[in-house]
């Protein structure tokens, strides 16, 4: 059979290696603090275990009882790191109040009254309750993906709460015959490398579960603009080809909405580009403002914009355009001195039938708005009406009419 010190040492050993992994990857991304609550948590782990193996060498439970205080408190560490992984505040009261009492449990059952098995039933409750708390997070999932890290993470939870159980129940039914952190019996000894074995798929889960993040991360990076921090072209194909297909399928319309800033090569010319920079991120702060939620809001190049609004129809999206137009013309009359003001034309365009799955035919009716606004001076919107043809009698289809509004 395994020996205790053998044992103990495999522990310090395996949780140092956990802990130096989390360090170099807590320090290479600097944005994931998820994986300084598990480095922590393993450097507790492995300084709880080995003070744990100084009782071999000491006639007395002092170290056994920081040992367990410390793998309570790494057990917190690594619920808190969970926590943080889900974008939720860690509590460190939570944290102090679980490793506080485990400590005047275990203290209590150590000097107060010397009871091997109720110690191994307040440090196995301990342990296992942080981890129990955390069991919703990571089976729930987090913004409808799945992450299978997550899950791999969870059963193993579930497995090494079920094992202290066993422990703490054995250990109080004298199953296997009696137990103590220097003789193992062969249960406890079993369930023991059964723990060192889960904690190591744990972190493998914890693994799995940084890749997803940082792989969604990389996703959604390429998918924004990186001056302005809103969709980018790819993301707005993508986006009308989704609305293209809802629409197809329901019916339902949506509307879009082409930006042009007015003058813009002015500004850059007369400013210089970090000034232009500035008006596009100072517009699209602007515009936000006037977004509905769901609708969203891309640059498409240049001083060009895109606004798909879902479940809208062309007067929606008329009314979206004069408010957008609304607050720049406002914030225009506030500039002074050296402010720039932004002035711009908006075309707007609804999905129809004739448009089917073809986004790109949706683009062009918005774009001729757009240049209608332009040519009626600009600093305005127009709406591409399909409803209002052109007065029949030339002998040809009638096309969609274009109305432009100040």
């Amino acid at each position: 059979m395994l020996s205790v010190p053998t044992l103990w040492t495999v522990f310090v050993v395996n949780f140092l290696a956990q802990a130096l992994f989390w360090a170099y990857v807590a320090r290479c991304y600097p944005k994931f603090p998820a994986a300084r609550f598990w480095a922590g948590a393993a450097f507790a782990a492995a300084a709880g275990s080995a003070l744990a193996t100084l009782r071999l060498a000491i006639d007395s439970l002092l170290p056994l009882l920081a040992a367990g205080t410390l793998i309570i408190f790494a057990a917190c560490l690594a619920a808190m790191g969970i926590r943080r992984f889900y974008d939720q505040q860690p509590s460190w009261r939570g944290t102090a109040l679980i490793a506080g009492l485990s400590f005047a449990g275990l203290t209590f059952f150590t000097i107060g009254i010397d009871s091997l098995p109720m110690r191994m039933l307040v440090y196995s409750v301990g342990q296992s309750l942080p981890l129990a708390l955390t069991l919703g997070l990571l089976l729930s999932g987090q913004d409808g993906r799945k992450n299978p890290g997550a899950r791999l993470s969870g059963l193993v939870t579930i497995v090494i709460v079920a094992i202290n159980v066993i422990r703490a129940g054995g250990s109080l039914l004298h199953v296997g015959g009696d137990f103590s952190f220097i003789h193992y019996n062969p249960l406890q000894a079993a369930l023991g490398l059964g723990l060192l074995f889960l904690s190591n798929a744990w972190n493998f889960g914890f693994l799995l579960m940084a890749m997803d993040r940082l792989r969604n991360e990389v996703a959604d990076l390429a998918l924004l603009d990186d001056l302005t921090g809103v969709g980018n072209r790819r993301l707005l194909s993508q986006r009308l080809v989704e609305e293209c297909s809802r629409s197809e399928r329901s019916g339902q319309p949506f509307a879009l909405l082409v930006i042009d800033l007015d003058g813009f090569k002015a500004i850059n010319d007369t400013h210089g580009h970090a000034a232009g920079d500035a008006c596009l991120q100072h517009f699209t702060l602007m515009a936000q403002t006037r977004l509905r939620s769901g609708d969203m809001l891309a640059r498409s190049g240049g001083d060009e914009f895109c606004i798909v609004l879902p479940a809208s129809t062309l007067h929606d999206g008329a009314v979206i355009a004069r408010r957008i137009l609304d607050v720049c013309r406002a914030d225009a009359e506030a500039c002074v001195g050296a402010d720039i003001p932004i002035a711009l034309s908006i075309g707007v365009a609804q999905w129809t039938g004739e448009i089917g799955l073809f986004p790109d035919r949706l683009i062009a009716a918005a774009d001729s708005a757009l240049y209608a606004a332009k040519k009626a001076g600009k600093n305005r919107h127009a709406v591409y009406d399909p409803s209002a043809a052109l007065a029949p009698g030339h002998g040809a289809k009638p096309e969609p009419a274009l109305r432009w509004h100040a």
